[in-house]
């Protein structure tokens, strides 16, 4: 998960946001000086704030930022629920609906065969994350863990549709987490269970104040003490005034969010490390892919790398870095982030422009500039869609003349990825940027796992890039090999532990398996998946009492986790007592949940073949055929049944 631009704390402060170039003759030494950068500074909260900056709260909260996430009310919904809207995920063979009951918001999954519905589930809504301006995403809350539901409206085009990231196939249903990363940015400070992956102890409602303007309980003692600083002098140092910072430092206050792409955490740091007025290559390097030919494409949130590549950004802030004494631009040139962008005036962003260009400069024909109204944006700024977010809009900020004949998308090549906010990243954060984007962007890429191996000979020590590589190479006899070169003591990242044992999984060392799943649930212990993996080991050394509290555990924290139904339904049915009911039962209970959980639809088979139930035996299997025909265990029964 990224966040943005709002503020302050001081009882008298009034911000002063430069709309036109920043002339910037800061330092960045004086980044350091910032005292709400200290540990023992806390966070207030917005209402605070507005006790002292009524009018700035009021507008902020009309923004983009300050509307990014809310409670699912009708008030708060942007979407369309005049006519019945149904959306079908053909691959999964899923319908969707989205309706409220009464004042509660649900979205409806549901499986149809023939006319007769087969399967349903209803999740109730409990936030919607989005202004509304582009899209609203709906979240669903199950004692305190955070996911995403699968379905989302698109303002712009007015439609129903799947999320981003869940269609072609990739439809995860109702199990995105919603992760620390994704709250940092579209939500305020939330209190986040660090013992688990998505689990909040308290949820903010929007971004807020101190998202740019860092912690504020300092400058609200000493404002509240009398402690005034006249800012038309000085510099007040108990809160970030982002107008302020040095140009680098204050466009780190937006590409914190706004360079939305693989963020790489460095060693020790989390994503609320950052704090406005920081460097952000302190604490994550964010890597963008690089595709040579088109460049007419971008993802949504990448406001921050497009407008780094615009002339007109290099221009005015080389010359800066250069002689102090330049034009700087930077988001807050056209942008107020108190201001909605939807109140404020195309003759804002054009002003800008004209800050630096003279009125008559443009070398458009003058009847075109007369068709625009002289509206420079339209033209060097167009509107053009994403390649990460369907069915939306936004502004290119890559500033540049409109392109005579653009190159054709069928050209364009993956050629890598690339730093954006720190120029001299180290070997060990290359590696894990080519990794990390296998992993969780795009694993058709291969060529990333051989530039990773490119960096990691020069990644002294760091034995768990290599158990990450291994382990995405799916090469178990050199990952544990790496795995045994850590320090199991000191080894402090749930991650890498847990691809340790599934090294050791995957080569039926069970033993070994359980010491590092053991390792990896003691560092995340409200992490379900950990938990899962370690009541499985349990199971498969028949340390069924362990494994069946673990998998209770797993259920007592979200019941609505269906492989640890199935899990435990399997557990049951094959110890001594042999509880062929119970176990049933609990299939049933996954089923409910996930209808083509593969390993409840194959635990029933057993159960239907013992009880001579062969209706359903040939029901289920004929399921799993449509799920898996290739299934290595499973193929004799489809040519034994003549299932096909």
């Amino acid at each position: 998960m990224r966040s943005v631009a709002y503020l302050l704390f001081s009882l008298f402060l009034i911000l002063s946001v430069s709309y036109s170039c920043y002339n910037s003759n800061s330092n960045e030494t004086e980044s350091t000086k910032y005292r709400n950068h200290s540990a023992e500074v806390s966070y207030v909260g917005k209402e605070i704030c507005k006790g002292c900056h009524p009018d700035i709260y009021a507008s902020f909260s009309e923004t983009g930022m300050g509307q990014s996430w809310g409670l699912a009310t009708r008030a708060k919904s942007a979407s369309d629920f005049k006519k019945t809207t149904v959306v079908f995920d053909s691959i999964k063979n899923l319908y969707y609906h989205p309706q409220w009951m009464g004042d509660t918001l649900q979205v409806l999954e549901f499986r149809l065969e023939g006319k007769d519905t087969i399967y349903q589930r209803k999740e109730n809504i409990k936030y919607i994350v989005g202004s509304g301006q582009h899209t609203n995403s709906h979240i669903y809350e199950t004692n305190g863990f955070l996911f995403q539901a699968p379905l989302t409206f698109y303002t712009q085009s007015k439609q129903w549709n799947l999320p981003p990231g869940f269609e072609g196939g990739n439809n995860s249903r109702f199990g995105r987490a919603i992760e620390l990363e994704c709250m940092n940015c579209h939500n305020a400070i939330s209190s986040f269970d660090i013992q688990s992956q998505n689990r909040y102890n308290m949820v903010q409602l929007g971004l807020n104040c101190e998202n740019c303007h860092g912690p504020g309980s300092l400058h609200v003692q000493e404002k509240q003490q009398g402690k005034i600083v006249d800012i038309k002098k000085e510099i007040d140092y108990t809160i970030v005034n982002p107008a302020k910072l040095p140009w680098s430092l204050q466009i780190d206050v937006c590409q914190r969010c706004h360079l939305q792409g693989n963020a790489i955490l460095h060693p020790g740091k989390t994503f609320t490390d950052f704090i406005p007025g920081m460097k952000l290559s302190s604490v994550v390097d964010v890597y963008m892919p690089h595709f040579e030919g088109d460049d007419s494409k971008f993802i949504m949130a990448s406001h921050a790398e497009r407008l780094q590549k615009s002339k007109c950004f290099l221009n005015s802030n080389t010359l800066n870095e250069n002689n102090s004494k330049g034009l700087t631009l930077t988001c807050i040139t056209c942008h107020n982030p108190h201001i909605s962008v939807k109140v404020t005036g195309k003759e804002v962003f054009n002003k800008a422009c004209k800050n630096c260009h003279q009125e008559n400069s443009c070398s458009a024909p003058a009847l075109e500039l007369k068709k625009e109204y002289n509206n420079c944006v339209k033209c060097h700024m167009p509107q053009n869609g994403t390649s990460d977010i369907p069915h939306v809009m936004v502004h290119d900020h890559y500033i540049r003349k409109p392109l005579a004949s653009p190159l054709l998308a069928a050209v364009q090549q993956f050629a890598g990825i690339k730093c954006i906010n720190n120029k001299s990243p180290t070997a060990a954060s290359q590696a894990e940027g080519y990794l990390n984007y296998y992993e969780k962007f795009n694993s058709s890429y291969t060529v990333c796992l051989d530039s990773a191996l490119f960096y990691l000979p020069q990644c002294k020590e760091r034995n768990d890039l290599w158990v990450h590589y291994y382990y995405l190479r799916q090469d178990y006899s050199n990952l544990v090999i790496y795995g045994n070169k850590l320090n199991f003591n000191t080894m402090n990242d749930a991650w890498t532990t847990y691809r340790v044992a599934e090294g050791f999984i995957k080569q039926n060392d069970y033993v070994l398996a359980e010491k590092w799943i053991n390792r990896t649930v003691a560092l995340k212990p409200k992490q379900l998946n950990f938990l899962l993996k370690q009541g499985n080991v349990k199971y498969n050394l028949n340390k069924t009492e362990e494994a069946k509290q673990i998998f209770e555990t797993i259920i007592n924290f979200n019941s609505k986790y269906a492989e640890a139904w199935s899990s435990l339904g399997l557990l049951i049915c094959n110890r001594g007592e042999g509880d062929i009911k119970k176990a049933m039962e609990y299939y049933n209970k996954a089923l409910a949940l996930d209808p083509d959980l593969e390993s409840a639809l194959i635990n029933s088979l057993d159960i239907f073949n013992v009880t001579g139930n062969k209706s359903d035996f040939l029901k289920y299997l004929r399921r799993l055929y449509k799920l898996s025909p290739q299934h290595q265990k499973l193929v004799p029964m489809y040519k034994q049944f003549n299932i096909h």
